[in-house]
């Protein structure tokens, strides 16, 4: 049965020993996470406005560089909470990890809770499951492409689901690459797991199964870390847990960044006028007064702002910072069914059912932002582009007897991601393919389709 005092553990993927720097195991995954390659490419995948140059709008990095602040926040108020409330306080070590360690493994989650999305934000995401879906009777081989795969593999390459590629980016062992990924602690990848099942458990009545959140591949490691922190066991397969208690923080602060950041960014982008932006915020502060400073004090303070970006980031930083103190609320009132893995809903969820401003931006979000023309047209291009991708290089590694223009794109192919070379498993040849895809920032997977269709041969010649 979880606990408090048994749902954390130092214990990394890989053959690793334990570190004799000043740094915890945890500030480690944090350090790791920053340096990483993975995430560095995220400076040039979209969040949802194309990245347009002159005007400041966040792409992934820094989306996931403010979910990790708000997260280190969220983990040190709930650190605090649990030391003084929840443990023994003879418990050395549980009192060390919730007052100093939790703040860094939240925040770490939060830099790593993104690394597994692909080019053109949430399309990528579509384009790679249509790819599949809309060429299941292409033939290859003589054999359609569907009859490649048991039903679970076609599953996971169906319905492309980047929190799932998070984990295995995290904990793959890419050929010429160290062993295990990047050698998180289990802890950091729990706290990662927002959809705990494989595709095969996916079940949309519950809130961490409404998608998967792991491959076949890492099936082991995720069962190993289950076993490890003490999850609930929801299905007796080993494909399906109950969510880690630390996810919820994680969620929360990725919920309150983008619900209130894409505002800002429309406001920015002249999407939104100043006197829209501002209401919705204030609305928002307005419900929450318990959880901010004077509600008057801001609105005053607020007017006094002459530039109009920077009078809308106030009220962004006082409506954040509200958020955050009442999801940490929320988290302490439902802590008991949360550490049960009993409680199907999410902390912005409970906090915007008392908080109607709040499902205002939402609403506001989906009809005027997400909807806009220019977030269309990235999404149309992110589907040619990664379709294209797709279908030059699927039925490649698949090929009994390669065509030259096989061998040609296969030559295209990093060595890290030639696994389709070592085996005879369809499903882990494609998968390669997909991770190559998958790991392409806007710029590279736009200039690879250009290069490939023959649009810049002039450069060529």
């Amino acid at each position: 049965m979880m606990r408090w005092d048994n749902c954390y553990s130092d214990r990394r993927t890989g053959r690793q020993s334990q570190s004799i720097s000043p740094r915890t195991e945890y500030q480690r995954d944090f350090d790791r996470l920053i340096f990483a390659s993975a995430f560095r490419r995220l400076q040039n995948k979209t969040q949802v406005f194309p990245l347009p140059g002159s005007t400041f709008v966040h792409n992934r990095l820094t989306h996931s560089l403010e979910v990790a602040s708000v997260g280190r926040s969220l983990g040190a108020i709930i650190g605090k909470h649990i030391c003084s409330a929840k443990l023994d306080p003879r418990d050395d070590d549980s009192q060390q990890f919730y007052r100093h360690d939790l703040s860094s493994v939240i925040a770490a989650a939060c830099l790593a809770h993104d690394i597994g999305n692909p080019a053109f934000g949430h399309s990528g995401e579509k384009a790679i499951s249509h790819y599949f879906l809309d060429r299941e009777n292409q033939i290859i081989n003589g054999t359609p492409l569907r009859q490649y795969f048991s039903k679970r593999q076609w599953s996971d390459l169906s319905n492309f689901e980047g929190n799932a590629n998070a984990i295995r980016i995290l904990t793959h062992s890419y050929r010429d690459k160290p062993e295990s990924g990047m050698g998180l602690t289990y802890t950091t990848l729990a706290a990662i797991l927002k959809y705990p099942c494989s595709s095969s458990m996916v079940n949309r009545k519950y809130k961490h199964r409404k998608k998967y959140g792991f491959l076949i591949p890492e099936t082991a490691t995720v069962q190993s870390i289950a076993s490890e922190l003490h999850m609930n066991e929801e299905e007796p397969s080993g494909q399906c847990y109950a969510r880690h208690p630390f996810v919820y923080l994680v969620e929360a602060a990725d919920d309150i960044c983008y619900r209130i950041i894409d505002l800002e960014d429309a406001h920015r982008l002249g999407i939104v006028s100043k006197e829209r932006a501002s209401k919705a915020l204030m609305n928002v502060l307005d419900d929450l007064q318990k959880f901010t400073d004077s509600y008057k004090k801001i609105k005053t303070t607020f007017e006094k702002i002459n530039d109009d970006n920077d009078s809308i980031a106030y009220l962004r930083a006082k409506t954040i910072s509200a958020l955050t103190e009442a999801a940490a609320f929320a988290f302490i009132d439902h802590e008991e069914a949360i550490l049960a893995g009993i409680w199907n809903n999410t902390l912005l969820d409970h906090v915007e059912s008392n908080a109607s401003g709040l499902k205002h931006i939402a609403d506001l979000s989906m009809t005027e932002i997400y909807n806009h023309h220019s977030v269309i047209e990235i999404e149309i291009t992110g589907f040619h582009v990664m379709s294209h991708l797709l279908s030059l290089f699927v039925p490649a590694v698949l090929a009994k007897h390669p065509s030259g223009r096989d061998r040609m794109a296969l030559n295209l192919i990093p060595n890290q991601f030639r696994e389709y070379e070592i085996t005879d498993n369809p499903y882990v040849k494609v998968l390669s393919v997909v991770d190559f895809i998958s790991g392409m920032t806007d710029a590279y997977a736009t200039e690879f389709y250009r290069k490939t269709t023959g649009i810049d041969i002039s450069k060529h010649v």
